[in-house]
């Protein structure tokens, strides 16, 4: 059938509309994207609704863990009609799609969700569901940025766990054992060298050599969830998930573990491309969320059971809790020593520093700092922008 142009009429109302409800779950999208999106459109046609997904997918998709957001939201908007008038109109759909709201991810739901008009009055209750589209001022954003997680309204959680998802966390390199081509090594390439003398007639004009491989230290992440940590284990859950996936992959190693009452091990739930997916993974693994804090007994699990994770002294390891722990002291200091013989940097990253003149004086607190090599904050997005340099100078000492 012949599709027409795709840039007027109705087709491109759908496609921008689709647009804007891909940016309000949290995918990047341009409008450069948007327009990509209409002019597949032209080319596969509407005839079939799996090759008009998969084109438009193609375009407007960069990130893997937004691909599933893309589908389901894909679904459901073009389901009915109606549909596209009602969120161009940031109106809640009344088309049901194939799964029901309470199965759909939340990034989903809350794109779905009903959305404030620009210009329309902020409403009076502070916890009533808002949530920011493109039109987000600076002043919001700067504001949002400096934020404690604690301070939080419900809808201002979500938004600012969607920029935590976009920092990201550069961990340092070190250089491997593995070789490849380059221009400083000790070691000649005598491949490269052959296939270099063959193009200019058997004339040695340029010698390469092989050097050293870098790749990021192993990652080691021991998580609090107890209750005073509540608020923000989600949220640097999320962070640290989306902030470490390349270490995660084949550059690297990534294990995370949850500690409360006991250890618990995250490492198969970070495995998983989606960030809503790892939450919910995560959620069920943990049994103890929001109890106490027995950060001894858990590193005794660590040692006992999962010592093989440190990586012959060469880890990172990152320690996020306010230090409020209930164990014995003497229990706790002997296995953070253990630990820190184990690993190359022993980093604590503690909440409760948003407190100005604030002091470790509770037992667990001074024992952890007494054998931590520096103490970093993460109780806004801004420190957790400014987390990547202070590793970095961390790992300079």
């Amino acid at each position: 059938m012949q599709l027409g142009d795709s840039r007027t009429g109705k087709l491109a109302d759908n496609i921008t509309g689709f647009g804007r409800a891909l940016r309000r779950a949290g995918v990047r999208l341009d409008s450069a994207r948007v327009a990509l999106a209409q002019e597949a459109a032209m080319l596969v046609g509407v005839d079939r609704k799996p090759d008009l997904s998969a084109a438009m997918e193609a375009v407007m998709v960069s990130r893997e863990q937004d691909r599933m957001v893309f589908r389901e939201l894909f679904d459901v908007y073009f389901r009915n009609p109606e549909v596209a008038n009602k969120l161009l109109s940031q109106l809640l759909p009344s088309a049901e799609g194939k799964a029901e709201p309470s199965q759909r991810r939340p990034r989903v739901r809350e794109a779905l969700s009903p959305q404030r008009a620009f210009g329309q009055a902020q409403p009076k209750k502070e916890d009533q569901k808002v949530d920011f589209d493109a039109a987000m001022t600076a002043s919001d954003l700067q504001r949002l940025k400096h934020a404690d997680f604690n301070a939080l309204s419900a809808s201002e959680y979500r938004l600012v766990e969607q920029l935590a998802r976009d920092v990201r966390l550069p961990v340092p390199t070190v250089p491997s054992r593995r070789l490849r081509p380059g221009v400083r090594g000790a070691r000649m390439h005598w491949p490269g060298v052959m296939h270099a003398a063959a193009r200019t007639g058997g004339e040695l004009m340029r010698l390469p050599r092989l050097e050293r491989r870098e790749q990021p230290l192993p990652l080691l992440v021991l998580v609090d969830v107890s209750g005073s940590m509540e608020r923000y284990s989600r949220l640097l859950l999320a962070f640290l998930h989306a902030a470490t996936r390349d270490i995660g992959g084949h550059k690297g190693r990534r294990d995370v573990f949850a500690f409360g009452m006991h250890l618990t091990d995250l490492t198969p739930a970070f495995r998983l491309a989606d960030t809503d997916a790892m939450l919910g993974a995560a959620s069920l693994a943990i049994e103890d969320f929001a109890g106490g804090t027995r950060l001894g007994e858990s590193l005794r699990v660590l040692r006992e059971q999962h010592a093989r994770r440190l990586v012959g002294r060469r880890t990172l390891v990152l320690i996020i809790t306010d230090g409020l722990d209930t164990g014995e002291p003497d229990d706790l200091a002997r296995e953070l020593a253990w630990l820190r013989r184990r690993s190359q940097r022993l980093l604590w990253l503690n909440p409760l520093l948003r407190f100005d003149g604030y002091a470790p004086l509770a037992r667990g607190a001074a024992v952890l700092h007494r054998h931590a090599h520096g103490m970093l904050a993460v109780h806004n997005v801004s420190k957790l922008q400014d987390l990547a340099s202070s590793l970095a100078a961390l790992m300079k000492k």
